[in-house]
């Protein structure tokens, strides 16, 4: 009897060894060795499992582990979900924009008068505040024309012009009103933005029209380029190439109060270079002027939204250049781009940075602000003759490369022409 009873003991020691082995090889637990009294009828196995505290524990954790998992799995598939609808709305938003999904620019000679499409309710208020500025902006100007002709007509434009952009200003006020409400829907969202992109269009239209009856009346070298917003579809181009340069000088009236920087006033690219003439002040970096891809800091200081007039001479000898600001030198320096000559056959462009011939325009380093009597020489001019530009004296030259006309620009992207006689309207 006492043998049958060990026999037993034997078998259950070894079978309760044999599970909990098997289960700390499974999951990675140290090995453990226990015992159980079982009782003599009962099935040894099924006493074992029921008795066997460890194995419960690793069958909750797992049942844990699985609903974690499930949930994990849930939650991938809601991100996943408003990951596509995110990118249904950025694709709808960049195909009213008339942009191209991955940023290219629009075509030549296409306006959007509200600016690029911004990404929020923020954004898109501040060009909607910016567009309305720089149209008030070009009434002003048609006011103070109107007034000095006496023309009836274009005081009841003037008048009717005043009165739709109040009314814009209402829609805008009503907007930001819904915003910080907080209840604002997509349709009523796309409803509102219809109705104001619409009723803006009509406007810079009626302006426009109302500009060009202006322009008949005015020399075609009295005027100005505004650049409202930093877009990169706003740009003045050049209609001919500049020819070979051994030394050159740029002048020009510039005014703004962009910041970080007032981006790029012009650029000059030729075949396989894109920077052989540009003047640009990006981000907190000082204004510069490259040649060749050579770079010189210019010591202007022009962000300050008044009216300047800068020059910069430059001879390929020695690479020697000079800076003026309002007629007075402010710094020069040598060895920029020396015994290169400026090569012919490019293309001009204001307002815009060329990363390529032609294109490449980043609105990062697009100008903003005004721009007037913009001229090239293919000398370096004196002292005194710089002293001319800058106090609109009766004396002052016009460029023999390019002189500001009219006539000598195509216009694309909203950028707009107003008139402008220097010294008469500064500050």
């Amino acid at each position: 009897m006492q043998a049958t009873r060990m026999g037993i003991c034997w078998r259950l020691f070894l079978c309760s060894c044999l599970f909990l082995e098997s289960s700390s090889q499974d999951f990675g637990a140290q090995t453990q060795f226990i015992c159980t009294s079982v009782p003599k009828d009962m099935d040894i196995c099924a006493a074992t499992l029921q008795n066997s505290v460890p194995g419960n524990d690793l069958k909750t954790t797992v049942m844990q582990l699985r609903e974690t998992v499930l949930q994990q799995k849930e939650t991938i598939m809601n991100q996943k979900e408003t990951i596509r609808e995110l990118t249904s709305k950025l694709s709808r938003c960049e195909s009213q924009s008339g942009a191209e999904p991955g940023g290219r620019r629009k075509e030549p000679g296409s306006k959007n008068t509200m600016g690029d499409v911004s990404r929020g309710p923020a954004d898109t208020l501040a060009q909607l505040s910016q567009t309305l500025q720089s149209l008030k902006q070009r009434l002003e100007n048609l006011e103070q024309f109107s007034r000095s002709n006496n023309s009836v007509q274009a005081n009841s434009l003037k008048d009717l012009l005043q009165s739709k952009i109040d009314d814009l200003e209402k829609q805008v006020l009503s907007r930001v009103n819904t915003i910080e409400e907080g209840k604002p829907t997509l349709r009523n969202e796309t409803e509102q933005r219809g109705r104001v992109e619409s009723t803006l269009t009509s406007l810079h239209q009626r302006i426009t029209d109302l500009e060009k009856g202006q322009r008949d009346n005015r020399p075609l070298d009295k005027f100005q380029l505004t650049f409202p917003l930093r877009t990169n579809y706003m740009y003045a181009k050049v209609k001919k190439s500049l020819p070979e340069m051994y030394a050159l000088t740029v002048c020009m009236w510039l005014k703004s109060n962009a910041s970080p920087g007032v981006g790029t006033p012009f650029s000059y690219a030729v075949p396989g270079q894109a920077n052989e003439l540009v003047l640009i002040e990006w981000g907190n970096n000082a204004m510069e002027i490259l040649i060749n891809d050579k770079v010189a800091k210019l010591p202007f200081i022009i962000n300050d939204g008044k009216w300047h007039h800068i020059c910069v001479t430059w001879t390929t000898r020695d690479g020697v250049w000079e800076a003026f600001q309002d007629g007075v030198k402010r710094g020069s320096g040598e060895n920029l781009a020396p015994y290169h000559p400026i090569k012919p056959h490019g293309l001009l462009i204001l307002g815009q940075e060329q990363d390529t011939l032609g294109g490449g325009y980043d609105a990062t380093q697009a100008f903003v602000g005004d721009l007037a009597n913009f001229h090239i020489w293919d000398r370096k001019l004196s002292v005194g003759e710089i002293y001319n530009l800058a106090t609109c004296s009766s004396k002052a030259q016009v460029g023999n490369v390019f002189a500001w006309m009219e006539t000598n620009l195509d216009i694309y992207g909203g950028a707009s022409k107003w008139t402008f006689e220097a010294c008469r309207q500064l500050n």
